[in-house]
């Protein structure tokens, strides 16, 4: 997994940071945070909040009390111990694309099916720089509604020995994901000393927990397994049209889901999570990689670790309807201030287009090439007496070139990052090769890993007691 050691870019002063803590404060005293699920407020009524139906008034120094229980960092394993991951601090965990209803592959948009969610499991396990398949990287529509949580949750830990997400559709689906992974890691024992799955729980915002997040929530910290507590919020909808007033909101959503947390079981791991950009105020659609979602982005950073929390935010977004020089300009716009933020948890890396609605196959390789870029990028410089290469000025002299000098001709190799996409060839060669564009190549590069794609091994006992509990369970779903 990638650390990055680059210092991080705050934009936010002291001044900046003491108005945003009355913000926030103020919403939870005087606003309240709805929590739409009996249990919860019971835990906050014991615990001494306010509580007026389903809204809970929230005392700050209370919330503040619970996040400080809260590992600032934590481990994770997978299935293949070279790939576990650590979240928090330097720390860069990268996962796909997540939620799409939809597909597109070349030119044509469809339905998504269970073959791409395999196809996308595949194509995260093949990319070195990705470190999860995520959750429901593509809706299976055609699979049975009422279970093809089984069927996702199968594939990512069969197709892949990674860490993946966890079901949050309802407390059953929470069961069956960790009754999944328990077949695999041995025991619930093991999985609770080190997590095994990490999970998305969204808040209705603004100021409000669903029901059914709040079922899977409880499932997941009771078994000691991280939740990403993430406010949705797309200013002009969701928040008020104020990057500032944006912030207060989404901090005042994600403490409180988290204080939850550690009202549920002090101590769970839990990721302080971010969704935010901006509506288009002529249509009302969704924007990505917008100015004020990077500023938002570089901000929760900075709020983040104030708290003392690992967080989720960025992504390759996009508003593209193809993965054209818009969908690369915008996805760079997020994952840039990903990098610059020190960003722990990433969802949508690759593969996101259309703002969310589609998963595509082209988008996520192009993905992938900016990926790489960016960890070179945000990789330190090593400078010491060798990397001067005083030598080859010697060497060379006045005038002369370094293509043939000793020093370029021992590391011209590896001296360089080489992308694996992109195209530098003269136009008559380009030209010769077949014109091919970036979303060609990428469609060509995605076909190739797919055909030589070799699954992990995974212990044949393993897998038919997984392949066991699908069956049954769909057959007590009634499907």
């Amino acid at each position: 997994m990638f650390i990055n050691q680059m210092p991080r870019y705050e934009i936010l002063s002291e001044d900046a940071m003491a108005t945003l803590d009355k913000g926030w404060k103020r919403i939870l005293t005087e606003l309240g945070i709805e929590f739409m699920k009996p249990e919860a407020l019971e835990l906050f009524r014991a615990a001494g909040q306010k509580i007026e139906e389903n809204k809970v008034f929230l005392d700050p120094d209370f919330v503040l009390e619970q996040i400080a229980k809260a590992p600032r960092e934590f481990d994770m394993q997978a299935r293949n111990h070279a790939h576990d991951v650590h979240i928090g601090g330097n720390h860069m965990v990268f996962s796909a694309v997540y939620g799409a209803p939809f597909v597109r592959q070349g030119d044509t948009r469809r339905d998504g099916a269970l073959s791409d969610f395999q196809n996308f499991a595949k194509l995260s396990q093949s990319f070195a720089a990705m470190d999860s398949v995520g959750g429901v990287v593509v809706e299976p529509n055609d699979a049975p509604l009422d279970s093809r949580h089984l069927d996702m949750v199968y594939n990512a830990l069969t197709l892949t020995d990674k860490i993946f997400m966890g079901n949050v559709v309802s407390a059953g689906n929470a069961i069956d994901t960790l009754n999944m992974a328990e077949i695999v890691f041995g025991s619930r024992e093991t999985m609770e000393k080190t997590p095994v799955c990490i999970s998305l729980v969204n808040c209705n915002s603004p100021l409000r927990w669903d029901d059914r997040m709040l079922d899977a929530q409880f499932e997941y910290t009771k078994a000691n397994q991280p939740v990403i507590m993430t406010p949705f919020l797309l200013m002009g909808a969701m928040s008020p049209v104020s990057v500032p007033a944006t912030l207060a909101q989404q901090i005042a959503e994600s403490l409180s889901g988290i204080a939850l947390s550690q009202l549920i079981r002090p101590g769970a791991p839990v990721v302080f999570g971010s969704f935010l950009s901006n509506i288009d105020m002529q249509s009302g659609s969704p924007q990505f990689g917008t100015p004020e979602s990077a500023v938002g982005l570089l901000c929760t950073g900075q709020i983040a670790r104030r708290f003392g929390l690992p967080f989720r935010t960025g992504g390759g977004l996009n508003s593209s309807q193809t993965p054209d020089a818009q969908a690369a300009y915008e996805s760079v716009m997020t994952m840039l201030p990903t990098f610059l933020a020190g960003t722990n948890f990433v969802m949508h890396t690759a593969g996101w287009l259309e703002g969310g609605l589609v998963s595509s196959y082209e988008k996520f390789v192009i993905d992938v090439q900016v990926l790489e870029m960016l960890q070179k990028e945000f990789t330190p410089l090593e400078i010491s007496e060798e990397s001067l290469a005083f030598g080859a000025h010697e060497e060379v002299g006045h005038g002369g070139h370094f293509l043939g000098a000793a020093h370029t001709m021992e590391r011209f190799r590896d001296c360089f990052y080489r992308p694996f996409l992109s195209s530098s060839d003269n136009f008559e060669r380009w030209t010769r090769l077949g014109a091919r564009d970036t979303a060609t190549r990428a469609g060509e590069i995605a076909t190739k890993k797919l055909e030589e794609y070799e699954p992990p091994a995974m212990d044949d006992a393993i897998k038919a007691e997984l392949a066991e509990y699908v069956t049954r369970r769909r057959a007590e779903l009634g499907d």
